[in-house]
């Protein structure tokens, strides 16, 4: 039985517990917040309880509101560090550690889950990878039907301990930065082997599109295919212990259930769990590796509006314009069927780079012909912190691989391809340029001569003496021979003849 006499100190850590302060994951020991940029530190406490918020000697006092949500804002900060980060309402909270530099979002699929662990040489970059001005947060995979306010996950300075279970291409791509720039760096893992790109498209933007009804409609065909094999599926189950208790009976194989659709495939499941809780915290910008999955489906040609809807609809969440979005075009991959959707998707991530502030990473020479998940991280890493780069930070540097930009039909129907991304000349990589095709009015396209006549290529096959479209690594896994002088290789496309 409680003494009377613990009855007083019991009520009042009862009250302190219940007014608490109490703060999303992202905010806490080892954070890295985004530089020159209004910073939000948000949390909840006691409905109407004042906060006082204190950093690098500024101090900005803000209340809850009826709910207990409270936010204040941070007023733009040089990178530096480490700093403290103090919190006092009821209670003290001391964020410690704290750095000031660049934030970046890394989201996608397996390949951008694919961690340092299992990268080309990955003993050595473990090894070499304590650097405490890098810091890693890794969003744990989550599927919600309504979006979320918080994540599980915690900051981490960069180690050899940290760093061997993230993604190894956010760590790449951190670590040039770091290396070009001198800025902190901040890589927040959210990504989701497997995952289709409308699983992390907020659901009233897929519901309100016309042309992505087709991404509800598919989901909710395969839910009712598996309730359709789940049921017969426990018909088969009761036949079978009906006949393992006969004599005998044993040697009848158990029937398989049914493989229920995964949680990274619901639309806007991962949005609502791993990406709208990130929405107040300021960032950079954004690196994503995606694409395969919608590529398994025969939806490359829609996969255009469905990347541009997602990129939009992620700078609205966050309020911060039009900040960079970097992404990584499919490798080569011999193991899916020829004639599939695998060209058509990269060339709708390489449509994408309309949308102002984007850069694409080529890698259609790095990957590898029997693994989806090729362990040359390191070049993608690299490829997209050049991107960075320029599209960031404004610098002039080459930042991409050569570009068609344009066909036209010279004399005795020879085409000429011009590029952007090709100053200082076009370069062949092996014995010859090869991966060219070519076609006349009818759309049919026949191997053919190239050749690189400075800044542009000149393609002819003597059976199309009209030519009317050119492309060029229109496979899955082609050969990638053409590259600029920045040693940067060409995207797989086709481009239509001037006119038509």
């Amino acid at each position: 039985m409680l003494s009377i006499r613990l009855l007083p100190l019991l009520l009042v850590v009862h009250t302190c517990l219940w007014s608490a302060v109490k703060l999303p994951a992202l905010i806490s020991d080892h954070m890295l917040i985004q530089r020159d940029a209004p910073v939000r530190i948000w949390g909840r406490a006691d409905p109407g309880e004042t906060i006082n918020v204190s950093f690098r000697g500024l101090n900005i006092s803000t209340k809850a509101d009826a709910g207990g949500a409270w936010q204040a804002f941070l007023p733009p900060s040089p990178e530096g560090g480490p700093h403290t980060l103090s919190i006092l309402a009821s209670n003290t909270v001391a964020i410690q550690d704290v750095l000031v530099g660049d934030v970046w979002v890394a989201s996608g699929q397996s390949n951008m889950v694919w961690n340092v662990g299992r990268a080309a040489n990955a003993q050595t970059e473990i090894a070499a990878a304590g650097n405490p001005r890098l810091r890693l947060f890794k969003v744990k995979q989550a599927s919600a039907a309504a979006p979320q306010d918080d994540v599980e996950g915690e900051w981490m300075v960069c180690s050899p301990e940290t760093v061997k279970d993230f993604s190894a291409v956010g760590y790449f791509f951190a670590r040039a930065l770091l290396a070009s720039e001198g800025v902190p760096q901040g890589v927040i893992q959210s990504a989701w082997g497997g995952s289709r790109a409308e699983a992390w498209v907020e659901r009233t933007v897929l519901e309100q599109d016309p042309s992505l009804q087709y991404t509800l409609d598919d989901w909710t065909r395969l839910q009712a295919k598996y309730r359709e094999d789940e049921r017969a599926y426990q018909a088969k189950l009761k036949e079978w212990e009906r006949r393992t208790r006969k004599p005998g009976g044993a040697s009848v194989p158990k029937p398989d259930a049914p493989r229920k659709p995964f949680d990274q495939w619901t639309p806007a499941g991962l949005y609502n769990a791993m990406i709208a809780p990130l929405t107040p915290y300021a960032l950079r910008g954004v690196i994503w590796y995606q694409g395969e999955n919608n590529a398994h489906r025969g939806d490359g040609l829609k996969y255009r509006h469905l990347f541009e809807t997602l990129i939009r609809n992620w700078r609205l969440a966050w309020g911060q314009g039009d900040f960079p979005f970097l992404f990584v075009q499919l490798a080569n991959y011999a193991k899916v069927p020829e004639g599939g959707a695998w060209p058509e998707l990269r060339e709708a991530q390489r449509q994408t780079l309309e949308i102002r502030n984007t850069g694409m990473a080529v890698i259609i020479d790095i990957g590898e012909s029997e693994d989806i998940h090729p362990a040359n991280k390191q070049d993608v890493g690299l490829r997209l912190a050049l991107a960075a780069r320029a599209v960031a930070y404004g610098q002039s540097v080459t930042h991409s691989g050569p570009l068609a930009r344009q066909m036209t039909v010279e004399a005795e129907g020879v085409a000429r391809v011009r590029f952007d991304h090709a100053a200082g000349g076009l370069k062949v990589k092996g014995r010859e340029l090869a991966g060219f095709e070519i076609a006349g009015p009818d759309g049919r396209f026949m191997p053919a001569e190239a050749r690189i006549d400075g800044e542009t290529v000149l393609v002819t096959n003597p059976a199309v003496p009209v030519p009317a479209a050119v492309r060029y690594a229109w496979a899955n896994d082609p050969p990638a021979t053409l590259y600029n002088s920045a040693g940067l290789p060409a995207s797989p496309f086709r481009v239509p003849a001037a006119g038509w």
